[in-house]
């Protein structure tokens, strides 16, 4: 069951297949990230009305092959016919026309020339050092300091606050941590894959989830002409294909030229 709600939900779900090229409203070739944006099904529907006490709707994206007892009575409840890998919620503006079971489909709430904000969970590095983790220059590698090349130095102010403030750069965790960009444009659909291709790169691996959310439309698009009928462009092309022929005076005069021009001798 598909449900036509352009205005009513503005976010769906995705997964980043890779990087490839492209050319923005401008035909500047730039790089692009492929998005795979299956149909998103629709798991819950809260309201204001129900306990829940806000509105809000709960997406689903990507088949799993086996999940717990409770996710699969939530599943059979909704009306969804397979076990979901993700599951997100996104705001909804209105939700007259949602219900559970329903789908959300690529080219119902995008299109190309489109702005987007892009979400998703950056890749994990680890336990990585000041120069790594914040592009700290490091000490001097002369006048003895032989092992303090990538020391992150000093850290407090002296006895005065005698602490360290919250907030310090210092080494530790990097990475998976949640990311969004601002502003990416939509500069190519693909119906047959159901891919998003979106402007630059976005964050998180290959294969992680993301939120693509529509912000608003990329300033001075132009959308393309609209094609002519097969018709007329049919006959355009038979017409330019036919060669011109050019009168020339050899060719032979009409009968009633010539009556004319003996009756004057």
């Amino acid at each position: 069951m598909w449900i036509r709600t352009k205005q009513m939900v503005n976010t769906l779900l995705a997964i980043k297949k890779g990087m490839t090229s492209g050319y923005d409203a401008r035909g500047r070739r730039v790089g692009a990230t492929q998005l795979q944006m299956n149909q998103n099904y629709i798991t819950q529907v809260k309201s204001k009305e129900t306990k829940d006490g806000y509105q809000a709707v709960q997406l689903g994206i990507l088949n799993k092959k086996s999940v717990k007892k409770p996710q699969q009575g939530h599943f059979k409840k909704a009306g969804v016919p397979e076990n979901l890998r993700f599951l997100k919620e996104v705001k909804a503006q209105t939700i007259d026309d949602l219900q559970a079971g329903g789908q959300l489909l690529m080219t119902q709430v995008f299109a190309i020339g489109d702005a987007v904000k892009v979400t998703g969970k950056s890749k994990g590095k680890g336990f990585q050092g000041g120069v790594r983790r914040h592009g700290f220059h490091g000490g001097p590698k002369t006048h003895g300091q032989s092992d303090r090349h990538r020391a992150p130095g000093s850290i407090g102010a002296g006895t005065t606050p005698g602490r360290v403030y919250k907030g310090k750069r210092m080494a530790g965790h990097m990475g998976s941590t949640n990311v969004s960009y601002t502003g990416l444009e939509v500069i190519g659909m693909d119906q047959s894959k159901n891919l998003l291709i979106v402007k630059g790169g976005i964050p998180g691996p290959i294969g992680g989830l993301v939120t693509v959310q529509k912000v608003g439309q990329i300033k001075g698009y132009t959308p393309p002409p609209e094609e002519k009928p097969e018709e007329e462009s049919e006959q355009a092309t038979v017409d330019s294909e036919q060669p011109k022929t050019e009168e020339t005076s050899d060719q032979p005069e009409s009968t009633e030229t010539k009556e004319e021009t003996e009756n004057a001798s």
